[in-house]
């Protein structure tokens, strides 16, 4: 290093300034001001493999919704069935909403 302002650059860009608590308060600022609670529900039709009701489907959504709950994702799976060790195709159902 030579001294010189212009290698000073590092230097004054890694070092806190007055008032200020580096890095670690920047990255708290640009997180979100809400913690979140998750929620994944089983959807599946039938032992039998009939085709998922997009009306049933639509019912558990709304149903969430009114409790505040925003769909995350959907996701296609193998889920247990009702009787026996065997799966069924259907749906895990992940929800968020933020922490009250």
């Amino acid at each position: 290093m030579t001294g010189a302002p212009e290698d000073d650059w590092l230097a004054q860009a890694t070092t806190p300034q007055p008032g200020s608590a580096g890095p670690q308060e920047d990255f708290a600022t640009m997180s979100s001001p809400y913690t979140y609670e998750y929620k994944v529900v089983t959807f599946r039709e039938s032992l039998i493999g009939d085709a998922l009701d997009s009306d049933k489907l639509e019912k558990v959504l709304n149903k969430h919704a009114e409790d505040g709950w925003a769909l995350k994702a959907i996701t296609a799976a193998d889920v247990k069935g009702r009787i026996g060790p065997g799966a069924v195709e259907g749906l895990l159902l992940t929800f968020e909403r933020p922490r009250g």
